[in-house]
């Protein structure tokens, strides 16, 4: 009797032990459940963010950033989405930035493409843009960023293949920016990606590594023929102008002297002209002023000066007008 007591005691404490111990599993189990609960009504959107919410996966409403609730136990989800970040995609560098962090897996070769004139480059570049409607981003659309990618080196493609390589490398490069921004768009809005392109830029343009040296040969030899015509050009410019000058001054000094010339010729003409009116008004007069004056102009060159009397038959004694001009004399 006394070891059945004892039993029945034992028995009786474990089940109040265990009853003491399902009261407090189940409280633990509702405060858990109501923690939960409370962590899965109240949620935060970003600065920066939109949240999508979901009602058994069909979309019902968008919240702005702040503090918000929503009916929890995964009968409503959010997904915030950054509306205000810029997202990049690399192309040509195996590097990829997008929403979702994907490795592409991007192989090297996407950069090679060919020119409108048939030669290899390697074509390195980006793009940048934004999410403008999370909704299409989400529902209308598998893979957004794969899509981003693909009409992006098509374009690019395209539009390396519409220029000359010499184009590509240098005077070409910002209107190839311009165009491709403007194209993925266009396709981007067809697709309704909710994706706003920003910039799309050409990072670097090289010929494959393989095809360095020869086209380094090809652009010295290119650079060596720009050098000598440049130069060519400097000495045209400089002879030319040079002799354009030297000939308009000789024809200008030939249509002085020919004007002088005439001038010269009109007054000597018109002189005469009035010296033979005077002549013909006072013939002996204007004939010894004129022998005077002549004799004037050419005694001062002549060096040895005899003066003979005709009407003598000898040579009169010389004056030495030669020396000091006759003074004194």
């Amino acid at each position: 009797m006394a070891r059945y007591a004892y039993a029945r005691r034992n028995n009786q404490c474990r089940q109040k032990k265990f009853s003491e111990f399902s009261k407090y599993f189940i409280w633990t189990a509702v405060a858990l459940f109501i923690i939960m609960g409370l962590k899965g009504l109240i949620y935060s959107i970003g600065p920066d963010e939109v949240g999508v919410i979901q009602r058994f996966g069909k979309y019902i409403r968008l919240n702005s950033p702040g503090l918000h609730a929503k009916i929890p136990f995964g009968i409503e989800k959010v997904t915030p989405i950054k509306v205000e970040k810029i997202f990049k995609e690399e192309f040509g560098t195996g590097r990829v930035d997008s929403p979702s962090s994907i490795n592409m897996g991007e192989n090297r070769d996407v950069s090679l493409m060919l020119t409108g004139d048939l030669n290899i480059l390697d074509v390195r570049w980006i793009v940048q843009y934004k999410i403008k409607d999370p909704i299409k981003f989400l529902f209308v659309v598998r893979n957004p960023q794969t899509i981003i990618r693909d009409v992006s080196e098509v374009i690019m493609r395209r539009l390396v293949g519409d220029y000359t390589v010499d184009e590509v490398l240098t005077i070409k490069r910002e209107e190839i920016d311009h165009l491709a921004q403007v194209e993925t768009q266009k396709i981007l809005d067809e697709y309704q990606t909710g994706v706003q392109v920003v910039t799309v830029k050409l990072l670097d343009v090289n010929p494959p590594d393989k095809v360095k040296p020869a086209f380094n040969e090809v652009n010295e030899a290119k650079q060596e023929k720009e050098k000598m015509i440049n130069q060519a050009w400097e000495a045209y410019n400089k002879a030319i102008p040079k002799a354009k000058g030297e000939a308009e001054r000789t024809i200008r000094e030939a249509e002085g002297y020919s004007l002088d010339k005439i001038n010269r010729a009109k007054g000597e003409a018109e002189r005469f002209l009035a010296t033979l009116n005077e002549y013909k008004k006072a013939p002996e007069i204007t004939q010894k002023r004129l022998y005077l004056e002549t004799l004037n102009e050419v005694l001062p060159k002549v060096k040895d000066k005899y003066i003979i009397d005709p009407r003598q038959s000898s040579i009169l004694p010389l004056l030495d007008i030669g020396k000091r001009g006759g003074e004194g004399q």
